[in-house]
């Protein structure tokens, strides 16, 4: 009889020998990262987000994909109207369930373990959350924390060999976590975020990875996912955690010799230094980011790069240097997109959070109505289905105009943040509300603003 993990290499073996040709027949003549680029946009048409790239095409067109989660599902059936999932050469959601829970370990990062299909009233947060409980709700000591991003290794002994499957693992798990974000904010997840990142650190430290390549992903996966988990808590108020996480990522990419994980670690320690009012450490951690990925070719990340170091700039009080660095971030994203150079994390980066940062710069300014005018477009700008970028944009303007003597407008845009809080948790949009609160709070008579602050009052009360 073969043993179980015999067994698991019999099946896996067995998952890639169907390559999915429906598949790659629809691709035709674009390449893997040209295709994945189209599948971007078009969730972007119907208000999807997914970290599509030229890997998990070829995950798809090799078979070890057999059917997409939900929001793929969506995208794909946008991008061929008329067509089925098997037309498109996957198998039935329910077939390849029931045939994990049957013959195999079910993978808690799968896609497939979710919901029922098109048949249930469930709704797309209800989706989610039920994948995030299966992603994240783990128990059992660190010493067994792999079992939580289903990797079914209990431990990782030193002779224990790490590949495809495992750094497959991470990856998604960064994947996932960014994507939750984006719809409900952090502070639901941040705790649930920490397993499957102690057990991608517990794979670097077993050391085994059984190829070079294999290697390098685990490196720049388990950095990656320490600069989302690091996110969560910043986001969330634990500064002192995401600077912990942050520094993580920065050793890692340093290890690795790796330059677009440590401009990514860079560009989060700078946002997080402005954050917590260490201006000059914002400045320099932006400059340090712009030295890392000149390299990378990439003019959307060092746009990025040069917003984050106008920021601090701002901060400091320095109005002609952040002017420089607004023109130079204006100047490297005028130049377009990237394609294949632009990093994945990088998907959140367009015209909306052009404007969000440049807000920000004019507000530690004090310039509040030309901050307010970059907030409004910004909110305007934002598409309505990513929620939790509208609530701060939104809130960034409730902020703005309260300062620069718009109470009316300042109330009405915080009340259209209340709305939308009631699917996001997130610290920093609570703490930005509450600021915008108080300098309301002398003009408590005037319009709607008595309204605003009986319910901003109310929700701080509610459990």
């Amino acid at each position: 009889m073969a043993s179980s993990s015999q067994a698991a290499r019999q099946a896996r073996q067995a998952s890639r020998a169907a390559p999915n040709t429906a598949f790659r027949r629809l691709r035709g003549q674009r390449s893997p990262g040209e295709f994945a680029a189209a599948v971007r946009k078009a969730a972007r048409e119907i208000g999807e987000q997914v970290s599509c790239d030229a890997r998990y095409i070829g995950r798809v067109e090799a078979g070890e994909i057999r059917c997409p989660n939900y929001a793929y599902e969506r995208v794909f059936l946008h991008m061929f109207p008329g067509l089925t999932l098997a037309d498109l050469g996957f198998t039935a959601r329910e077939q390849v369930r029931g045939g994990r829970r049957g013959g195999g370990r079910v993978h808690p990062l799968c896609p497939l373990d979710g919901p029922p299909g098109d048949n249930s009233k469930i709704s797309d947060i209800d989706e989610e959350s039920d994948v995030l409980r299966r992603v994240f709700m783990t128990s059992g000591p660190t010493t067994v924390a792999a079992a939580s991003l289903g990797l079914g290794l209990g431990f990782v002994p030193a002779q224990r060999r790490v590949g495809e499957a495992e750094v497959d693992a991470v990856e998604e798990a960064v994947r996932r976590i960014r994507l939750l974000d984006d719809r409900h904010g952090a502070d639901g997840l941040y705790r649930r975020a920490a397993q499957p990142l102690r057990a991608a650190y517990a794979l670097l430290d077993a050391g085994t990875a059984a190829r070079r390549s294999t290697a390098d992903r685990l490196h720049a996966g388990a950095g990656e996912l320490a600069i989302s988990v690091g996110w969560l808590a910043h986001d969330s108020g634990r500064f002192d955690d995401a600077r912990s996480h942050y520094g993580e990522a920065l050793a890692t990419a340093r290890v690795a010799g790796d330059l677009a994980l440590e401009a990514h670690a860079f560009c989060n320690t700078s946002f997080l230094a402005r954050d917590a009012g260490r201006h000059r450490e914002a400045v320099r951690s932006a400059q340090a980011g712009q030295q890392a990925a000149r390299q990378l070719g990439s003019p959307r990340l060092l746009s990025l790069l040069s917003l984050r170091e106008a920021g601090g700039w701002a901060g400091l009080g320095d109005r002609t240097a952040c002017e420089k660095s607004l023109a130079r971030a204006h100047t490297y994203f005028d130049r377009g997109a990237g394609g294949g150079a632009d990093p994945e994390w990088m998907s959140f980066f367009g015209e909306p959070e052009l404007e969000a940062l440049q807000a920000q710069c004019w507000s530690a300014l004090g310039e509040w109505p030309r901050a307010a005018r970059h907030a409004r477009r910004a909110a305007s700008l934002q598409d309505r289905r990513f929620t939790r970028n509208l609530a701060l944009y939104r809130a960034e303007l409730a902020s703005d105009l309260a300062h620069a003597g718009a109470p009316e407008e300042s109330a009405e845009a915080g009340q259209q943040v209340l709305d939308l809080l009631e699917g996001v948790q997130s610290s920093r949009i609570q703490s930005m509300l509450a600021e915008t609160a108080r300098v309301l709070a002398p003009q408590a008579g005037t319009g709607g603003v008595g309204a605003f602050l009986d319910r901003f009052g109310e929700a701080l009360r509610l459990p």
